[in-house]
């Protein structure tokens, strides 16, 4: 991730990073994976959205997320984890989260979840 206030300067990179990638690592950049984008935008990466002063989770996280806690309750209620085990899970995720502004979502996951 390279992040200018100038989209030329940008443009102007490609060309180096790529021959440097071709000749010193025979790697090539994907095609339709560059983007050049507005900050503003926000950027997603591993799973966040990064904007200008703050991060979001990305919406398919979360919901991959609540649907493997939601898996990871049905398990222990059939006896097939330890209650450890899924407060672990649970312990997990929040740390995931933590790294983003989700405070609401951080907040219902205790009160739910929590016991």
């Amino acid at each position: 991730m390279i992040i200018a206030n100038n989209s030329d300067y940008l443009h102007s990179l490609l060309p180096p990073i790529k021959n440097f990638l071709a000749a010193k690592l025979a790697l090539y950049l994907h095609p339709n994976k560059v983007e050049i984008r507005k900050y503003h935008q926000g950027i997603d990466f591993l799973g966040y959205v990064s904007l200008p002063h703050y991060r979001l989770l990305r919406k398919k996280t979360e919901k991959r997320l609540i649907r493997k806690l939601h898996q990871r309750q049905r398990e222990y209620e059939a006896g097939l984890i330890s209650k450890e085990s899924f407060q672990q899970s649970l312990k997990s995720y929040l740390g995931v989260l933590s790294h983003a502004d989700t405070h609401h979502l951080s907040t219902d996951l205790k009160n739910n979840f929590l016991h």
